[in-house]
């Protein structure tokens, strides 16, 4: 089972999810105040949807994780721009709990990005 870890009752309250884990193993070493937070279980394919974008968390109703597809579908660079804002910011929350010099190259690389520069059509 996988677990999904959100801000503690905030029941139907949008964008609450703290953090995921694949594994009983990779939970318990997040390190957290267990008592602090809503803690859901949920199946492998849905961790793996949320882990590789093809669905987000909305918010949590109860037991129940309400999902959304994720589409890359950016209608203009403010849509862009708050998009690479957000996976930045996941980023930088699992940097806080896991020091990986990988992962401090990548949000290294993700703050150089310039988005004005990006052609729509």
């Amino acid at each position: 089972m996988a677990y999904f870890i959100f801000t503690k009752n905030s029941d139907n309250v949008a964008n609450t999810l703290y953090a995921i884990a694949e594994n009983e193993f990779d939970f318990n070493n997040l390190n957290i105040n267990k008592s602090d937070y809503k803690i859901i279980e949920d199946t492998q394919i849905n961790f793996d949807n949320v882990k590789y974008y093809l669905k987000n968390i909305e918010k949590y109703n109860n037991d129940s994780i309400i999902y959304t597809d994720n589409t890359c579908v950016f209608k203009d660079r403010n849509q862009l721009n708050t998009y690479v804002l957000q996976f930045k910011n996941r980023i930088k929350q699992f940097i806080e709990n896991i020091t990986l010099n990988i992962w401090i190259q990548i949000i290294q690389i993700i703050q150089i990005i310039q988005i004005q520069i990006i052609a729509f059509v």
